[in-house]
Parts: C-alpha cells; sequence; structure tokens
C-alpha cells in the first residue's frame, strides 16, 4: 500500500485507528468519527455506507499531470473517478458551475467502476483551487470574543484571502522568513453552488454546494489586508468537498485543533454568532456570490495568540484539524527554504 492510498483513507469520517509504529506520513491523520454516532448514521445499512458519497476530491494519478475527479465513500475504502465515468467536469470549479444532480450521480453509482482506495496510486489536490473569491468572518465564535476580552459585534465584519494561499489537506505550510507570529484556527468553510445577489437568509442555504474544512493561517505581526491573511500556503483546505445534502444540521458540528498532538482548539458550529445562511445574505447585499467562491465562518476560542503565554506557529510543528463529519487535515509546518 503507497502512503499516499494510506492517508487518503485517514482523511475521511469513521475510519483506521492510529497507527504509532508507523512512519509519520503513514499514521498522522487519525480516526475522524465522533465517539457518539448520530442514530441517523446508525441507521444506514453498512453496504450503503461503504458505497461512494457526494465528498468530492480532486487529484492526480501517478506519473500524470491531467486533474481528475473522484467521489469518496463515508467509509474511506471505495472511490470513484467521475472524470471519465460520467459528464462530469474533471476540475471542481466546472464540477459546481455543472449544477450536477446529486441524486441522479448517487443513483448511477452502482453502475460506475468502483475501485479500492488502497489500489490506487494518486496524490490528493486541494479540492478547490482557482475560485473567485474566498471571504473569512471576523470574531464570529462566542467563546473567541470572550479570550480577547471585546463584545459580541452586532454586525459582521469580513477579510479577504486570495487563492494563492491555497494548499492541500496534507501539504506543508511555510514558515516565512518576516512572520514571527504566525497564528492557526480551524474554520468550517462554505463553497458556493449558485450565483446569488441580495438572496435572503430563507433562501441562503439553497445556493450552498458544500462544505469542508480549512485552518485560517495568519500572520498576527503582518498587515491583514496587506498579506497577513494570505502568504503562501496560509489557507489549507480539504480534504473533500462534502455536498450539503450530506450535512443534515450545519450548526451542530464540533471542531477541533491539535499542535504537535495537544488539543488546543475546541469548540461546535452551533456557538456561531452569525449563523451561514446570515452570513451568505449579508455578504449577497454588497457584492454578487458566485459557483466556487468560499466562505470562512470563523473558528473558534484557542488561537495562539490569546493563549497565556501566547503561542505561535514553528517551523516543525504539526496542525491537525478536523470538523466532525467533514473530515481532517493534517499539515506540517516548515521552513520556507526547506
Amino acid at each position: 500500500m503507497s502512503a499516499f492510498m494510506h492517508l487518503l483513507r485517514n482523511f475521511f469520517p469513521k475510519w483506521c485507528l492510529p497507527r504509532p509504529e508507523r512512519h509519520l506520513k503513514n499514521h498522522i491523520f487519525r480516526q475522524l468519527q465522533t465517539n457518539h454516532p448520530t442514530a441517523a448514521l446508525v441507521a444506514i445499512k453498512q453496504s450503503e455506507q461503504v458505497l461512494p458519497k457526494c465528498r468530492f476530491m480532486q487529484y492526480r494519478r501517478a506519473n500524470e499531470q491531467v486533474k481528475r475527479l473522484g467521489m469518496v465513500s463515508e467509509d474511506g475504502n471505495k472511490m470513484v473517478e467521475l472524470s471519465s465515468m460520467t459528464c462530469a467536469a474533471p476540475n471542481m470549479m466546472d464540477f459546481i458551475q455543472q449544477r450536477y444532480c446529486m441524486v441522479s450521480l448517487l443513483d448511477s453509482v452502482q453502475f460506475m467502476k468502483i475501485e479500492d482506495v488502497d489500489a490506487v496510486d494518486l496524490r490528493l489536490l486541494p479540492p478547490i483551487d482557482s475560485p473567485g473569491k474566498i471571504i473569512g468572518v471576523d470574531c464570529n465564535y462566542v467563546d473567541n470574543c470572550d479570550e480577547q476580552h471585546i463584545s459580541i459585534p452586532r454586525e459582521p465584519s469580513f477579510h479577504v484571502k486570495f487563492a494563492s494561499s491555497i494548499t492541500g489537506a496534507m501539504d506543508n505550510i511555510r514558515a516565512h522568513s518576516l512572520a514571527k507570529h504566525i497564528d492557526y484556527g480551524c474554520q468550517l468553510a462554505v463553497v458556493m453552488g449558485k450565483k446569488c445577489r441580495e438572496v435572503s437568509a430563507k433562501e441562503a442555504l439553497n445556493h450552498v454546494f458544500g462544505f469542508m474544512v480549512v485552518q485560517d493561517i495568519v500572520a498576527r505581526d503582518w498587515n491583514a489586508p496587506l498579506g497577513g491573511h494570505s502568504m503562501d500556503t496560509f489557507l489549507p483546505l480539504g480534504p473533500t468537498i462534502v455536498h450539503r445534502c450530506h450535512v443534515p444540521d450545519i450548526n451542530n458540528l464540533w471542531i477541533k485543533t491539535s499542535i504537535n498532538g495537544e488539543e488546543r482548539q475546541t469548540g461546535s458550529t452551533r456557538n456561531m454568532i452569525f449563523k451561514i445562511d446570515f452570513l451568505i445574505h449579508r455578504l449577497s447585499q454588497y457584492l454578487t456570490l458566485c459557483p466556487g467562491d468560499i466562505i470562512l465562518t470563523g473558528t473558534p476560542a484557542g488561537s495562539g495568540a490569546f493563549r497565556h503565554p501566547s503561542c505561535f506557529l514553528k517551523p516543525g510543528d504539526l496542525i491537525e484539524s478536523e470538523i466532525q463529519n467533514l473530515g481532517k487535515m493534517c499539515n506540517k509546518v516548515v521552513n520556507s527554504y526547506s
């Protein structure tokens, strides 16, 4: 089994136990399933769990430069390649704009070539790599406001990141030499599926394609609009985009960040001050949201800048980021010249 296959399998919920005896790259992705599975998950037949679901990944096969689009099962054992098996576009941006019927796609899976993840030699890519806009919201968790000793905001405030900061779910984060205070913050990211302008909060979620895990890395000693949020590799995302049909309650998912095995952040999306539907509604009053646009919804308490004493990232640190039902990432901080 290749190292990449083992890593890919451990990205997704409900699989492999840790294997501490293996090399770091072979065991850093721990089991992501919650200790208390929901009743809905328990009710799903085992045979249904192993079929690829609407959990989309981008990848390249070994010795190829062609980008491919795939779908992975909930237990991470099975995958199908949509690029060659259907009329689906070979990349996520084009696929989102196709507005493919998910019901039809799931019905057709049984007739596709289903492969064992272990048998495919591939390199996992960011599930989306060329969004038109990446917009983050500041101070959107009650406990994050509390740790900063600031009042809960009455209106959301936003910042932007650039697409050049995107990196993969198992790729390195480069500690730029000009940045001395590099901080972390696990966030739930919304991927837009439809173009919208002045959409109501009631209709907002109907314009969403799916959700994924991100780490909003920031150099706090740099001016944020100039580049503190947008240095290269400062936006790990993935491992997949989970279609909204597989996330029935987006407002009740736990979020965790661990640094070198030490748990630093624990929170829940239920503690968001401004919920996802409101954020989409508010943003759409100012600008047009387009398919593939990413909205970062804020991070819970525990970022390094607000710990006592403060604790920023440094080369050699290992960041594990996970959100219930969405998956897990693991990124190592390295020297900018390594």
